[in-house]
């Protein structure tokens, strides 16, 4: 009897309700009628509505636990935790001013090493681990140079999703093909990196050049740090100290997730808990506190540094999810996907090569909108069995099917605000400062960028069907070198012209 009242009804009607129920969430957050948190809420608030008052159960409180992602939940509000407290030892203005003494001749360009940063650290640590980390350091440089926030910010968030692509723990979903599918760290790096570098050059360029438009003069005015020993400096050296150390832990605990089996989450909130301990005993060696001090260590990064809105979204996001997967809607999708394949095979008469490229090209577009549109881990889960049964029953290197399942269900994210976590966590902290952008101004530039990089992600895919492997690594690696040498071109007239005005 239990298990009757907490089951998911599946019939067409349950997942027509929650369909609905997504699609109004994302239609009444592009208006930004209200705050995305009482969107979602109230969102999840007619699903149980429904759930308990009529006979279609969606997904009843019993199952929430089960829809929840706990690892993701814990892993930022603990790097959240640890980077309150690494600001207490002043080092995002020490490293702002580090940057524009090496690069404050052309603060565009200083503003570009940061998204470059961004996309090579998603690589190395999971992107929202990323973002938490740099987003602080890019606040504090907009805020020294005037850059317009919008325009730093968003090619930030792009370039961490586009670096996470490249390896296997730098997106969750990675994490997830690659143990469905027993693909290795080197595997993706060897076969996605080329086309990652190629989508972060087109990024750059288009990036710097929207800036330098934006900013005009002031693009072109030194933005030239302090005099040496007179700007913001290290306030606390010791706790750096420690917190380097921790910090080393915790990417070393990331690292080691495919032997450990360790969740990204547990070295997080094992750093954390250091970090605060460290910062509370060392105050206690300097300071004699009353009562009411005391309160200034945990409760206070708990309180001011923890977005807990952002962690509220999420929560709330992936109950909706989780009852789009538990109605059976997601299965539903992607059955549908399979059949396309084999229909589209049958339709257009297509052979080996042929259906395996029509394969991944549906599978790379299809999760990218729909990764645009629901959390990303979801849809990935159920599609996994159905690319395996694909691979074994497709001819030729049926590898592809997985690299557009990747490339698709990490680059989407970058369509909409809410398309991938290091999209919300930013925008949450970054909002903290004053700084809001909106769902239609996002999506003005991310679905820009999401459709460039799926063309590009096509012309991968083609290759790696048509060309093999090896074939498409040299191929790419030519485009490659074309790109940065354009690059290299272009920054350097740019330099050019500067002098001569």
């Amino acid at each position: 009897m239990h298990a009757e009242l907490v089951a998911s009804t599946t019939d067409p009607v349950s997942q027509l309700i929650v369909g609905v129920l997504i699609v109004a969430l994302f239609a009444v957050l592009a208006f930004e009628a209200a705050h995305r948190v009482l969107v979602v809420m109230s969102a999840v608030a007619v699903m149980w509505a429904v759930t308990y008052l009529t006979p279609y159960k969606l997904l009843p409180l019993e199952s929430t636990a089960a829809a929840l992602d706990i690892n993701v939940l814990l892993l930022l509000a603990a790097m959240m935790a640890l980077v309150g407290v690494l600001k207490e030892t002043g080092v995002f203005a020490w490293a702002v001013e580090r940057l524009l003494e090496r690069f404050g001749h052309d603060p565009a360009r200083a503003i570009a090493v940061l998204w470059w940063f961004t996309a090579i650290a998603s690589a190395f640590v999971d992107n929202v681990t990323t973002v938490i980390f740099v987003t602080p350091i890019v606040l504090a440089t907009v805020q020294r140079l005037g850059a317009p926030p919008t325009l730093v910010l968003l090619p930030m968030i792009m370039a961490a999703n586009i670096g996470g692509t490249a390896t296997l723990i730098g997106d969750p979903p990675n994490i997830m093909i690659g143990s469905g599918a027993g693909l290795t760290f080197l595997d993706f790096l060897e076969e996605l990196s080329i086309p990652v570098l190629v989508m972060m050059c087109a990024l750059h360029w288009w990036g710097v050049r929207r800036l330098r438009a934006a900013m005009g003069a002031r693009a072109d005015v030194p933005a030239q740090a302090d005099e040496p020993g007179t700007g913001p400096m290290i306030t606390d050296p010791g706790l750096l100290t420690w917190l380097g150390w921790i910090c080393l832990f915790v990417l070393v605990g990331f690292v080691s997730h495919g032997f450990t089996g360790m969740p990204a989450a547990v070295p997080a909130v094992v750093g954390a808990t250091v970090a605060l301990v460290v910062q509370d005993v060392r105050y206690l060696r300097r300071a004699k506190p009353t009562h009411e001090e005391r309160q200034h260590g945990i409760l206070h990064v708990l309180e001011k540094e923890i977005e807990w809105p952002t962690l509220t979204f999420f929560a709330f996001l992936f109950i909706l999810v989780g009852a789009a997967v538990a109605t059976g809607l997601i299965a539903t999708l992607a059955g549908a996907l399979e059949r396309a394949i084999m229909g589209g095979r049958e339709a257009f008469g297509l052979g080996d090569a042929g259906t395996l490229f029509f394969a991944a090209l549906l599978v790379l577009w299809v999760a990218g909108v729909l990764s645009a549109f629901m959390d990303n881990i979801p849809f990935v889960a159920v599609s996994i069995p159905i690319i395996a049964a694909l691979v074994a029953a497709l001819p030729g290197d049926g590898r592809v099917l997985w690299w557009a399942l990747s490339l698709g269900a990490c680059l989407g994210g970058n369509g909409t605000p809410i398309g991938a976590s290091a999209n919300v966590t930013t925008l949450g902290l970054a909002e903290r400062q004053g700084i809001r952008i909106g769902f239609k101004e996002f999506m003005a530039t991310g679905m820009r960028v999401m459709a460039f990089t799926l063309v590009v992600s096509t012309a991968f895919l083609y290759g790696y069907v048509h060309l093999g492997p090896d074939g498409v690594a040299e191929v790419g690696g030519g485009v490659l070198l074309v790109s940065a040498l354009l690059l290299w071109w272009s920054e350097r007239r740019a330099s050019r012209a500067r002098l001569d005005a």
